[in-house]
């Protein structure tokens, strides 16, 4: 495996699966899987997931929401996702643990550094719940952050689409896919890879994000291993 210590960033929608709100049973079997499988391998998996397919802070402001609540409405949303793909997770065999940023004692550890990255040379997978657990940080952020405390190798973001491209390429089949781009490149082409806050810590820490299809079974696999699938943005 050319990763030994990942930190895989889902979205809250690729939950979704074919639903149009909440959790698709069928897709967190497919991703439990997955991550079982680098696991098996000895890879360290580490995880944030947003939480877009139940509720998004961002919405709620434009709703007339004070922020800050929306915020931490959404950082509720991704401890419901996180606790779904955890006991998903522990249904295939896998031992995991639950680190919330904010203090929820009943359902998850407190997140402490040290303590993850112990879980994580023990073969655990740990799920990072609760974003930042600061309002106006996105789950971007927060994986960007926490793979750079965990001192991970790499940020594995697992989408939809199989890349970054010139364009969306759901609605343009024209634009062309990207194999390799730098952290500045990705900036000054405005490609929404993640926000600009998490960018700039990857930038800034020497954290490479690969971009890939997370729904095509073996992929998380092939991105550990080393194949060059997906898009490596690096410094």
């Amino acid at each position: 495996m050319k990763y030994k210590r990942i930190l895989l960033k889902l979205s809250g929608e690729a939950l979704m699966g074919t639903k149009q709100f909440g959790i698709d049973n069928n897709r967190l079997v497919e991703y439990a899987k997955q991550i079982k499988e680098i696991s098996d391998l000895g890879v360290e998996v580490a995880i944030v997931i947003g939480g877009g397919n139940i509720f998004r802070g961002v919405q709620a402001e434009e709703g007339g929401m004070e922020r800050t609540q929306g915020d931490y409405m959404g950082m509720l949303a991704t401890m419901i996702n996180s606790m779904a793909l955890q006991s998903a997770l522990e249904v295939q065999g896998v031992h995991t643990r639950l680190q919330s940023a904010i203090k929820m004692e009943a359902i998850a550890e407190p997140f402490i550094k040290r303590k993850a990255v112990r879980h994580l040379e023990k073969g655990r997978v740990v799920i990072f719940g609760s974003g930042t657990g600061s309002p106006f940080f996105t789950t971007d952020s927060a994986a960007s952050l926490r793979a750079i405390e965990i001192d991970a190798n790499v940020i594995l973001k697992g989408t939809r689409v199989d890349g970054i491209y010139t364009e969306d390429p759901e609605k343009n089949p024209d634009a062309k896919k990207y194999k390799n781009l730098t952290f500045d490149e990705a900036y000054s082409k405005d490609l929404k890879v993640m926000d600009m806050t998490a960018f700039t810590l990857c930038k800034e820490n020497n954290v490479p994000v690969i971009v890939f299809d997370m729904n095509t079974p073996g992929n998380l696999k092939k991105v550990v291993a080393g194949d060059e699938i997906g898009t490596l943005v690096e410094v």
